[in-house]
Order: structure tokens, then C-alpha cells, then sequence
């Protein structure tokens, strides 16, 4: 599915987090039934494990599991997608009791931890075992240059103290390091940031960390930073922004009406704004439908690539986040971004919607603006874009003296897009 949309990134969790049967929905694919379940351990001759079948042996792994992973990460390389591999999620009440490093789902009895004890250093035998499992992680996907590697996803979310979790992901961020130090490839490492910017869930200083990961929009209840926050805060660490996981499309709990433009909205306003990437948290692909299929999901897909045409469209890596150039005609409670190689190319996205909590929920109407932009002097093209289907709908070439000039938008019923690019002197990509 993602490669017939020109689309390159994914994100997975190898182990050691599993959801209960028919958390969020049905066919959550991090809740896999006992008899399907496969570990990086193997299943030992002894009865207990918490949701049917033998506990695991943490001393052998299983040879199957690594066979897997390693096929996943070659059928993605085959199609360009790149794979992000996210060792740990924050465990919780309902998924600590079924992990294998729970004390009563492995033959050794070790992990005799509460759920909020799992992401820190308080358990020596706890901390043993997730270091040897990503140890063994970063030797199995180390010739795979398709990998980004991430420690943690959410991991104070349910209570762990973040003076606590910092320690152990910097723990973690080392066993990385050393365990690739003496091999061939080099991966880029993640870490999501969580709590106060500077806190201890903050590595975005931390040399050794080279993607700033977040989550939703701006900020959550748990203090997960959002994609947009980050733009404007954490841009200047001059390292790439991920915006890793969005509301859990489509679910009702977290999207209504038009869901399909609530997901747009929120992945063109972050890639306009100066994001490196977007991961769309998307429920519709399932063991029943691994390709997700349904219309829904296409008009998701559509929209994702018209965005990732519009962005290579551009010499992206020469702009920067750049609103200045709008000097006046938004309307109040319009959400825009832009990015800009100033006086050579310059990339608008705005949208009009509601900020819900985590989540967008767009506002249709009948919108024409009439915006006031700042150029340099030169011969410009401007090309207006639908970001849902990428289609241009209207183009203007104009010769401009320098300082303010006028230019009026399409209709258009939520959003737009606008891509300006120098004309003399100046190529731009082939689209």
C-alpha cells in the first residue's frame, strides 16, 4: 500500500509490548491473539504464560522471530520504505502483565516489577534482559540501511517518573552506541521528548540522539510534545522533527465527520512547516486487510501523496520555517506554516480547523483569502495546489519591483497549498 503512493516510512515496536485482545479495536495488530504471538524468546515446555500457551525462556531466542523481523526490513527496503524500530512503548496496567519480561511469563522469574518500575534502573534483572534484547535488535537490523532506531515511546505516560525514565533511556542511548561501535552501519537514533523542554525526558542536546520525536499537535495531558511545539521551539537544535504518532485514525474516539482531512491537515501543516517526518497512527491496516484498502484509507493515502510530491517539488533541504512572508490576510483562527529558501523558493500550507485535544477536526466552508506577501524583487511562478489531490489549481507567473504583493487564493473548502519559486536563474525540481 505504501509504495503504489510513492509513500516511505513505517514504524514498528520488534517485542516486548502487547496490548490486550480488543484494545481500541478489534483487530489491533499490537494485540495478536496467544497462538500467533511470536517473541525474540523462545517458548519454553512450561505452562503459565498470562494469555495462553508456555512461558518464555529469556536465555534462547527464537530464531523464527529474527528470521521475521529480518524480512519485514527486506521487503520494506525493496519497496524504499524506511522502518522505524521502536524498542520500547511505556508499559501499562493492561500490556505489563502479558510481556515476556514479566516476571510470571518467563521460566527464569525474573522482572518483578510493577508496570511504572519497567522503564527505570530499579530492577538490575529487569535492565539486564532489555539490554540484551536491544543488543541483540541493533546486531540483527545493523546491515539494513533502511532502519531508524528508537528507545522509548511515551515512556512516563502512565507513571513512571521522568527522573526516573531519563536515567534508563540514557542507558539504553549507550548500549546503542556501544553495541554499534564495533559494527559496520551506523543507524539514526530517536527519542521521543516528554515532560519540560530541557527535563529528563529531553535528549534533543544529547549528542548521541539524532531524530527529535514527537506526538500529536501541540502538547498532551502526559506532556508528550507535539509536532507543531516542536517546530517552533526545537528547530533550532538543528536536528530532523519527527511527528511520529498522530490520534488513532479512524476511530471514532478520536476522529468524526470529515477524518480523512483531519489526518491532512495535521501531516501538511507539520511537512510545510519544516518537519522531516510523518507516521500517520492508522488503524486500518489489519491481519484480515494488511493493505488497507478501504475507500477511507485511500482518501488518507491521496493526500499523503500529493504532500510528499508538493515537498520534493522544492530544493527542500535549502528552506527553512519561514511565516514572515505573510504579512497580512489570514483570517483569525486559520492554522498556517511555510518554509522558504528566501527569494528563491517559497512553500504556504494553511487550513481551517479546530485544535480538539491531540487532534485537528476541520471546519468546511466556502474560504477565498486575500493574502499580502513580502518577496524580493525578481519574475516568480505561483502555483496554488489542492493538497488532497495534488492538482494545481491555478498558476500565475508575475514580475515583481520587491516589498508587498497581493495575491488571492482558490476556493476552496478547508485548505490550500502555494508554491512560489524564483523563475531566473533558478531550476526547480522536476515534479
Amino acid at each position: 500500500a505504501l509504495k503504489s503512493y510513492g509513500l516511505n516510512y513505517t514504524r514498528i515496536y520488534p517485542a516486548a509490548f502487547i496490548e490486550p485482545e480488543g484494545t481500541f479495536h478489534p483487530e489491533n495488530t499490537l494485540a495478536p491473539k496467544s497462538e500467533g504471538l511470536i517473541q525474540p524468546w523462545i517458548r519454553s515446555q512450561t505452562p503459565g504464560y498470562r494469555s495462553g500457551g508456555n512461558r518464555f525462556d529469556l536465555d534462547r531466542w527464537d530464531p523464527e522471530y529474527f528470521q521475521r523481523l529480518k524480512d519485514f526490513l527486506a521487503q520494506a527496503d525493496a519497496r524504499g520504505v524506511v522502518v522505524e524500530v521502536c524498542f520500547f512503548n511505556a508499559q501499562n496496567r493492561g500490556s505489563w502483565p502479558l510481556s515476556p519480561l514479566n516476571c510470571k511469563n518467563n521460566i527464569q522469574g525474573e522482572g518483578r516489577s510493577d508496570y511504572n518500575g519497567v522503564q527505570t534502573l530499579k530492577h538490575p534483572d529487569l535492565v539486564r534482559r532489555q539490554e540484551q534484547f536491544v543488543r541483540r535488535i541493533v546486531q540483527e537490523v545493523n546491515s539494513f540501511d533502511n532502519v531508524i532506531l528508537e528507545i522509548c515511546d511515551e515512556p512516563s505516560s502512565y507513571g513512571t517518573p521522568r527522573a526516573l525514565a531519563g536515567p534508563w533511556i540514557a542507558h539504553l542511548v549507550e548500549v546503542v552506541k556501544q553495541t554499534e561501535a564495533t559494527l559496520p552501519q551506523k543507524h539514526l537514533l530517536g527519542q521521543q521528548v516528554q515532560g519540560p523542554i530541557g527535563g529528563p525526558v529531553d535528549f534533543t542536546t544529547d549528542p548521541r540522539v539524532s531524530v527529535i520525536v514527537t506526538q500529536y499537535i501541540w502538547e498532551t495531558p502526559d506532556e508528550q510534545l507535539g509536532g507543531m511545539k516542536a517546530l517552533d521551539y526545537l528547530y533550532d537544535r538543528n536536528k530532523p522533527i519527527d511527528l511520529n504518532e498522530t490520534g488513532y485514525y479512524p476511530l471514532a474516539s478520536w476522529y468524526e465527520g470529515d477524518r480523512a482531512g483531519d489526518v491532512r491537515v495535521e501531516a501538511w501543516e507539520f511537512m510545510v512547516g519544516g518537519g522531516s517526518s510523518f507516521n500517520n497512527l492508522n488503524g486500518m491496516y489489519t491481519v484480515r486487510d494488511p493493505a488497507g484498502k478501504a475507500a477511507e484509507n485511500a482518501a488518507v493515502l491521496q493526500s499523503m501523496q500529493s504532500l510528499k510530491q508538493f515537498i520534493e517539488g522544492f530544493h527542500f533541504l535549502k528552506m527553512r520555517p519561514d511565516r514572515s512572508f505573510v504579512v497580512s490576510g489570514m483570517p483569525a483562527g486559520t492554522h498556517y506554516r511555510g518554509i522558504s529558501e528566501r527569494g528563491k523558493q517559497y512553500a504556504l500550507y494553511h487550513h481551517h480547523s479546530k485544535l480538539k485535544p491531540y487532534v485537528y477536526k476541520v471546519v468546511p466552508g466556502a474560504y477565498q483569502e486575500r493574502l499580502i506577501l513580502d518577496l524580493p524583487t525578481g519574475t516568480y511562478r505561483a502555483d496554488w495546489v489542492s493538497p488532497s489531490t495534488g492538482v494545481v489549481l491555478g498558476t500565475e507567473t508575475f514580475t515583481h519591483p520587491g516589498g508587498r504583493r497581493s495575491v488571492s487564493t482558490p476556493k476552496h473548502a478547508v485548505d490550500i497549498a502555494l508554491r512560489i519559486e524564483h523563475q531566473h536563474g533558478w531550476a526547480p525540481r522536476a515534479r
